[in-house]
């Protein structure tokens, strides 16, 4: 199990580190394709865009072996990344981030089907965050690297490390994760069947609020860095190292929290965490020590929510809508990330280049999160479902 986990968590590094890596590089992508800071957003969205789409690959692949669905992901972020490393102009750029981006959901809705499959009983959310861990990784590591090559030498090396880290990932699917039976063929229709209740919605419209709120803020998170902190860009590296261990220790807490407690409320725990970050984004008067703080503690948030979305998604997808389902966590992830994006880029121009107004701008879209996920964990969770996740314990 452990090396099914470390391939998975391969995989969701290339991801997490194509989704996030654009923040770190922002304006030296802007530069190079002749854009300013505000439109150069479009190639967030761009990449959270591919998401939406390519969970329809799922839709169509339904009776494939989830290893082979993870080959061909990893497939095309390998052809995404290296079209954006050769990209020429912002036509081009924009084109590769969306391919880049059809893979994302999907792969996470299926290694979160393996990794649940493969795991000890009791111990899914935690094994789910393993997996995660290798985004929150990206974020720790492969973020701040592909800022300082874009500083340093050039932002295209970034993406060029991707393809290859891809192509390396084929190789360890095809080595380390045994044969998991595709899920139950429900059909076209079948696939979806789980749409047709209230609770699945109420996650889905969380997740998008969610990080819609967030990603105001963290879509500009560079420049905010530099113009409200102070913090020279050399320097912004070490804060994208500082998010994303935010994010590793997030997304560890959290999948540990949800293996003994209610998912839905564990998850409205992490989203309050973000909502008071970007309250204090807007309201603490920025500094170098200020920004830091909230650098970690936003991201913390950000991603203790990850395991316990992506469980309760799955298990209301049961009967043959599982992939589908985990991967509308994403494709709802990322469609809050392309909305925050603009949202951020609209606050932006509306007040002047004032960084902090990022913060402002999410705050009433994570406040709804919040209000969802409590909603539910109240009239929708009142089976947690604790007995079946007790271990037995044997004492000598």
């Amino acid at each position: 199990m452990k090396k099914s986990l470390l391939a998975l968590a391969a995989g969701a590094f290339i991801l997490g580190a194509a989704e996030f890596v654009m923040m770190g590089i922002l304006p030296q992508a802007a530069t190079a394709t002749g854009v300013d800071i505000p439109t150069a957003g479009h190639y967030i969205s761009s990449y959270a865009i591919g998401v939406c789409f390519g969970t329809l690959i799922l839709v169509f692949g339904r009776k494939v072996p989830p290893k082979n669905l993870i080959i061909l992901f990893m497939a095309i972020a390998m052809i995404g990344n290296a079209m954006s490393a050769l990209s020429v102009n912002a036509a081009m750029l924009l084109a590769a981030r969306f391919i880049s981006g059809l893979p994302h959901g999907a792969f996470f809705g299926t290694a979160t089907l393996i990794a649940k499959t493969l795991a000890e009983k009791g111990k899914e959310a935690q094994a789910v965050s393993v997996m995660v861990t290798g985004q929150t990784v990206a974020n720790m590591l492969g973020v701040p690297a592909g800022t300082l090559m874009a500083e340093f030498l050039s932002w295209r090396l970034a993406f060029g490390i991707l393809a290859a880290w891809a192509a390396m990932t084929i190789v360890l699917t095809l080595v380390w994760i045994p044969f998991v039976p595709p899920i139950k063929d429900a059909g076209i229709a079948g696939q979806f069947r789980f749409l047709t209740r209230r609770g699945p919605w109420v996650i889905l419209a969380a997740v998008f609020t969610g990080n819609a709120g967030v990603f105001c803020w963290w879509s500009y998170v560079s420049p905010w860095l530099q113009k409200s902190g102070g913090w020279s860009a050399s320097l912004v590296p070490l804060l994208m190292m500082l998010a994303g261990f935010g994010m590793v220790v997030g997304g560890l807490v959290g999948g540990r929290i949800t293996d003994r407690w209610r998912h839905a409320g564990t998850a409205a725990l992490g989203q309050a965490v973000s909502c008071i970050g970007l309250i204090m984004v807007f309201l603490v008067p920025g500094n170098m020590v200020t920004t830091a703080i909230l650098t970690f503690w936003i991201a913390f948030g950000l991603f203790f929510i990850s395991a316990p979305q992506q469980l309760l998604m799955t298990e209301a997808g049961q009967g043959g809508g599982e992939l589908i389902a985990g991967a509308a966590v994403q494709v709802a992830f990322n469609f809050g990330n392309a909305v925050g994006s603009m949202v951020g880029g609209a606050m932006l121009n509306g007040f002047d280049m004032q960084y902090r107004f990022t913060g402002l701008g999410g705050v009433p879209l994570a406040l709804t999160a919040v209000a969802l996920l409590a909603f539910y964990s109240w009239r929708c969770e009142t089976d947690t479902e604790a007995i079946h996740r007790m271990r037995e314990i044997k004492v000598d």
